[in-house]
């Protein structure tokens, strides 16, 4: 299967269709225009799980926001994801994804003890988040659509915003922090458009170490994130028209789907499904590239207007 009667030009950039592209640009084709199927993850599923259970546990009273209700929710959230996906009881085979098994129990055991975690970070009883799972897009005046879904939102009485967005996984070393605040600078960039204030502080929490990283972002700073999203759009245009989407081969290469597919591991991929625009004619000093009688760029014909 190629996806390619599904495929269709990229419209807007997310944080995450960003970072595909900046990590491999085949990578990004793969997923936006070919929408190559991927194998169901066991980490990511489970990311979403707790994501789905950390946004319910604000339902409830404050009083009864508690470590065991919260933990209680998991199976529950597991169950929908399931009923909505019904592929993702691939990710235990041989056994009854609804009814459990050794390995699901494990599973949903470490997404327990990820959400009991987050208690230890933050303290639900204490928060009331202005916005959960919050949509945001915008278009920024180049005519660039940015979008993207925030995990939460808190505001404080004096109006400071604060975008908080949780990690299953653990905290980068310090030298890869900046992919993400990277994503975190995106959501700054696309709400300071929406509601015209720069938000106070970006939190990140990050339930697989125990770690809460806050950043305080600036104006100068989220330009600069503007600038390089208009040129990463740019680069996807030129690709996208081309049809050329050159493999980045990285460490990550090993956790890729789509391996068997990539010319750096021997591959080819699917033919291209969209139209590929020839390129544009280079136009030789003294020349025209116009049709016949046309004049060169510059000059005007000869009408015997005097000139404006």
């Amino acid at each position: 299967m190629n996806g390619s009667s599904a495929a269709s030009p990229p419209r807007s950039l997310s944080p995450s269709r960003a970072a595909d592209f900046m990590q491999c640009p085949l990578l990004y084709r793969f997923r936006v225009i070919d929408k190559l199927p991927e194998e169901p993850n066991p980490a990511a599923t489970r990311g979403t799980v707790v994501h789905a259970v950390l946004e319910r546990v604000f339902d409830v009273p404050a009083e009864e926001r508690s470590v065991p209700r919260a933990r209680s929710l998991v199976v529950g959230e597991w169950q929908r994801l399931l009923a909505r996906r019904p592929e993702l009881a691939k990710l235990f085979p041989g056994e009854e994804a609804q009814a459990g098994g050794p390995r699901l129990a494990e599973w949903l055991a470490d997404a327990e003890a990820l959400v009991e975690r987050w208690f230890g970070l933050e303290d639900p009883s204490r928060l009331e988040p202005a916005e959960r799972e919050l949509f945001v897009e915008t278009t920024l005046d180049s005519g660039l659509r940015l979008r993207g879904v925030i995990d939460r939102v808190d505001i404080a009485p004096t109006g400071e915003v604060r975008i908080v967005d949780y990690k299953t996984g653990k905290a980068p070393r310090p030298e890869y922090a900046g992919d993400a605040l990277f994503q975190m600078k995106f959501y700054a960039l696309v709400l300071w458009r929406l509601r015209g204030r720069v938000p106070r502080r970006l939190q990140l929490v990050y339930l697989g170490s125990g770690d809460v990283l806050t950043y305080d972002p600036q104006e100068s700073e989220l330009l600069a994130v503007e600038r390089k999203l208009l040129a990463l759009w740019d680069a996807i245009s030129r690709a996208t028209e081309s049809g050329d989407w050159r493999p980045k081969r990285s460490r990550l290469c090993d956790w890729c789907d789509h391996r068997a597919r990539c010319p750096e591991f021997g591959g080819t991929p699917p033919p291209y499904p969209l139209t590929v625009q020839p390129p544009l004619p280079v136009e030789l000093p003294g020349q025209s590239t116009g049709p016949s009688g046309a004049q060169p760029a510059g000059e005007r014909p000869d009408t015997g207007a005097a000139p404006a």
